[in-house]
């Protein structure tokens, strides 16, 4: 797992806590290779390598970062593993404009784009620079542009498109500092978490992933990717989604 990235390797989960992320967090500690698998969330418990992270509160994520430059030279790999959809009757995706709300369109942006580039703010400088490392945060296809013909979902359409963006604009940077690293958003498929719940229906088992099997996809997929892609958006098959 992960032998581009060399050995051994120390790893961070932003939102270990989700479906997703508890599934990346427990194939990288397991994995023979990481020396740390550090997993971040609001939800952190009392382990050795549990921090406290709450993706909307900058404070948070710079402590969260300063802990792991005191316990690492440096982080091979982050990977930011949260993401809004729905929250009950008070946040649901939009099927028409008229139902647009500007604080759950705020909220969206603020988990979905916001919160993702703070972490990389804070985490970018503690990529090493002798060798490949990546940050990586889930997108969604749907954050496509050229690829949506089917409209709706409104706020979290717009909010992973701006994460797309930051990742693009992030990489650029990035790769002035830190040559061999890479900056790319991942797409997870449909998986059976929390968040796609209400959406399943239709979905056949063969494209219903279990979190276990996407987080084998993506990393996977960050195995393969080099600096060269850096700045893209990458589906679990490892092709690349249109902007």
């Amino acid at each position: 797992m992960l032998s581009s990235f060399g050995a051994p390797l120390n790893v961070a989960v932003v939102g270990s806590n989700g479906g997703i992320g508890q599934a990346l967090h427990s194939a990288l500690a397991t994995a023979p290779n990481v020396a740390h698998a550090f997993a971040l969330s609001r939800a952190a418990g009392d382990g050795p390598e549990d921090v406290y992270l709450d993706i909307e509160d900058e404070a948070s994520i710079a402590a969260a970062a300063r802990k792991l430059a005191e316990r690492v030279q440096a982080i091979d790999l982050v990977i930011v593993a949260t993401g809004i959809l729905h929250d009950g009757a008070d946040m649901q995706p939009e099927k028409a404009l008229r139902t647009l709300d500007p604080a759950s369109m705020e909220r969206a942006f603020r988990v979905n784009a916001t919160g993702p580039a703070l972490v990389a703010k804070h985490f970018l400088p503690l990529l090493p620079r002798d060798h490949k490392a990546a940050f990586a945060a889930l997108s969604a296809r749907v954050a496509s542009i050229s690829d949506n013909g089917l409209g709706g979902w409104y706020a979290y359409r717009a909010s992973k498109a701006a994460l797309n963006m930051l990742i693009r604009n992030m990489s650029i940077e990035l790769a002035r500092r830190h040559p061999m690293a890479l900056c790319v958003g991942l797409h997870p498929g449909t998986v059976d978490t929390r968040l796609s719940a209400p959406f399943q229906r239709g979905v056949s088992g063969e494209k219903l992933f279990t979190p276990a099997r996407s987080a084998g996809h993506l990393l996977d997929v960050l195995d393969r990717l080099g600096p060269a892609d850096s700045g893209g958006v990458f589906a679990w098959d490892g092709q690349r989604i249109p902007e």
